[in-house]
C-alpha cells in the first residue's frame, strides 16, 4: 500500500473507530470516569496499569480497585494510610499481580502526589528539554516512585531501563497527555512527545505495513514505528493508537 492510501485507510479508520461510544469496553473507561484530573490521573494509572490479558477481567479488577475509592480517588489515596490501603487491596490479584503488588504501587503513587502536588506536576518536574520522546521522561517519573517504595519487580510497573517498551506506562502517558473524545488529558506536555503503547495489535500492524521489520516488541521497535506514524501527524503520532485497537478487536484479530 502506498503511502497516501495508507494514510487515507488510518484516516478512515480513526473516523470510524476513535469515538466516545467506543470507551465502553477499554480501560481508559475509568481514567474519563472522572472530571478532576487529579482524580483521573489517579484511577488512570491503575486502570492503565491493569491493561493486560482478557478484557473483562481487566475491568472487573480495575473496577475493585478504584471504585471503593469514591468520587474523589486523589483525595482517598492522599488521606489513607498504609495500613488502610494493605486492607483496601486485601484479596485484590490480576493474573499474576498480587494485592502486595498493587498496595506498593498505590503507595508509591501516594507520596509521589503528596511530594509534588499530583503525579502530572512530577511528570512536568522531571521533563527535560533535551529528552527524544516522553520515554526519556518516564526513566526519570518512575524513579520518584522508586524512591516512595515501588520495587524493581513489581509486575504491574515495567521497568523502562530493561529495554521495555513499557506499553502500560505509555497507555497512560497517553491518556494522560491526549486531550479528545476518547483521551481525557489532564497533563501539560505535547502528544508530539508520546510513544505508541506497543501491543499485539499494534506490532502486527506495523509489520504488515511495513512500519517494522522488527520481531521484538521492545523500546526501539515502538520507536521506529512511531517515527512512521510521525511522519503522517507530525503533532500527534499515536492519535491512530485507540481506533486501530478497536479495529483489530473487531476483526478478530
Amino acid at each position: 500500500m502506498r503511502a497516501a492510501a495508507r494514510a487515507a485507510a488510518l484516516e478512515a479508520s480513526y473516523a470510524r473507530w476513535h469515538r466516545a461510544e467506543e470507551i465502553e469496553r477499554d480501560p481508559i473507561l475509568w481514567a474519563r470516569r472522572y472530571a478532576d484530573p487529579l482524580d483521573r490521573e489517579v484511577a488512570g494509572l491503575i486502570a492503565a496499569l491493569t491493561a493486560f490479558g482478557r478484557i473483562q477481567q481487566i475491568l472487573d479488577n480495575v473496577a475493585r480497585a478504584v471504585a471503593p475509592m469514591g468520587e474523589h480517588p486523589a483525595q482517598w489515596l492522599r488521606h489513607i494510610g498504609d495500613r488502610g490501603l494493605r486492607a483496601h487491596c486485601m484479596g485484590w490479584r490480576h493474573r499474576w499481580a498480587t494485592a502486595e503488588e498493587l498496595a506498593e504501587l498505590m503507595a508509591a503513587a501516594r507520596g509521589v502526589a503528596r511530594e509534588w502536588g499530583s503525579l502530572g506536576a512530577a511528570w512536568s518536574a522531571v521533563r527535560r528539554p533535551e529528552d527524544r520522546d516522553a520515554h526519556d521522561t518516564l526513566r526519570r517519573w518512575i524513579a520518584l516512585f522508586d524512591a516512595h517504595g515501588l520495587s524493581r519487580d513489581n509486575s504491574l510497573a515495567p521497568r523502562p531501563e530493561r529495554g521495555s517498551a513499557c506499553k502500560r506506562w505509555h497507555l497512560y502517558l497517553r491518556w494522560m497527555i491526549r486531550c479528545d473524545d476518547v483521551d481525557p488529558g489532564g497533563w501539560a506536555d505535547a502528544p508530539a512527545r508520546l510513544l505508541y503503547p506497543l501491543d499485539t495489535h499494534i506490532h502486527r500492524f506495523a509489520r504488515a505495513h511495513g512500519f517494522t521489520r522488527r520481531r521484538a516488541a521492545d523500546l526501539r521497535t515502538a520507536r521506529e514505528i512511531t517515527a512512521r506514524f510521525r511522519q503522517i501527524d507530525p503533532a500527534d503520532p499515536v492519535r491512530f493508537d485507540f481506533s486501530l485497537i478497536r479495529h483489530g478487536i473487531a476483526r478478530g484479530s
